[in-house]
């Protein structure tokens, strides 16, 4: 985007937390509460937490709850945008399209940074970890959040808006129960390993913990390639599907 798309984004951003300013610090709780409730939940499912698998739940916590938010958050604020017009004013604004989308991805980081904090200070504590953060997290977190958001935001531009929460939530759980974030890759059966080596979600996964901890799965280069492909792709059929609708 141009310099004055960038300011719209700026602009925007405001907007949203002018809008939202009295749920703010509702919405941060909730973050708090969701990553502290990752930490101790997942915990009660193993029998004994070495280090390995503490380190999969320190991690995994503040990845799940990044990708969480741009695959429900994001399109849940875009179908009920849809639905009450907001999101047809946003439109007729010279903005960019993506404009909206970059403004509520960075209002939702916001909400959540606290909680991500919080979790891992607390997954520290408690399985007495300790972190060795590198320089490319914060590339790492922008990047999976915005690679997450530009797909929910093409579910909410692609289905109507009462579809919108049922295609999210199938997402979530399958997000939840089947991909490598809490658990290595190689608990799951061949086949879905096969499939995760395509999908981005185990790369989210290994450049947030290859951030934290200076280690990662696989290549850092690889990750990193893949992850870019996916959110230039995502952004595209984002925009796509955003000139349609316009």
């Amino acid at each position: 985007m141009s310099g004055q798309g960038w300011c719209a984004c700026v602009l925007l951003f405001r907007w949203q937390m002018l809008r939202n300013r009295q749920l703010f610090v509702l919405l941060v709780t909730i973050q708090i509460a969701l990553g502290v409730g990752v930490i101790y939940g997942f915990s009660y499912l193993v029998p004994h937490v070495d280090a390995e698998v503490a380190l999969f739940f320190a991690t995994g916590a503040p990845t799940l709850t990044l990708i969480l938010m741009g695959l429900t958050l994001v399109p849940q604020e875009t179908a009920l945008a849809r639905v009450n017009g907001r999101y047809d004013y946003v439109s007729a604004l010279p903005v960019p399209r993506l404009a909206p989308m970059v403004a509520d991805v960075s209002y939702w980081l916001l909400v959540q940074l606290p909680g991500t904090l919080v979790t891992l200070l607390l997954a520290a504590w408690r399985f007495h970890l300790h972190f060795h953060v590198d320089g490319l997290v914060i590339p790492a977190i922008v990047l999976v959040s915005l690679t997450a958001a530009a797909v929910g935001y093409g579910v909410a531009l692609t289905f109507p808006p009462t579809a919108t929460t049922q295609v999210t939530q199938f997402l979530s759980i399958a997000l939840l129960l089947f991909s490598p974030i809490e658990f290595p890759l190689s608990r799951l059966p061949e086949w879905l390993q096969d499939v995760h080596r395509v999908l981005p979600v185990t790369y989210m996964a290994d450049v947030i913990r290859g951030g934290l901890t200076g280690h990662y799965g696989v290549s850092k280069s690889l990750a990193f390639a893949v992850l870019g492909a996916y959110c230039v792709a995502g952004l595209a059929l984002s925009a796509r599907a955003a000139n349609r609708r316009g």
